[in-house]
């Protein structure tokens, strides 16, 4: 059993790991590897986000999107952005910084509703 600190960071550990050997190691392979290992890591954080979410399922808006794709939206913007990065050319730093920011707004407006639900018992004597 891993501890609490731990478990709570290995999705952003699989998501760092990824990306920095994504951006910093030549071998095609290694590359490749990144993103299948910030895919993964993104994928245990929708596990745990989905399982977190406090809105109930009735307030939900249904969009055009499938829910998979929709939840994974964060994490692909980012990607995408770290891909863009690793092309040269003058306005690519600037859609990728875009890419970042709306990715770390909509990450954080999604974890307002994906807290952990505390139950209260009370027992009677």
């Amino acid at each position: 059993m891993l501890s609490k600190p731990i478990y709570e960071a290995l999705p952003f550990c699989y998501l760092s790991l990824g990306s920095l050997s994504f951006m910093l190691l030549p071998s095609i392979y290694a590359q490749t590897l990144g993103i299948v290992i910030f895919l993964f890591g993104s994928h245990i954080y929708l596990l745990r986000s989905s399982n977190r979410r406090t809105d109930p399922k009735r307030r939900r808006k249904k969009g055009w999107l499938p829910a998979f794709i929709y939840e994974h939206i964060p994490r692909l913007f980012l990607l995408l952005s770290l891909l863009l990065l690793k092309v040269d050319s003058t306005t690519i730093p600037i859609i990728s910084l875009l890419l970042m920011s709306s990715a770390l707004y909509l990450a954080l407006r999604r974890s307002q509703y994906r807290k952990h639900k505390t139950t209260d018992v009370y027992w009677l004597s």
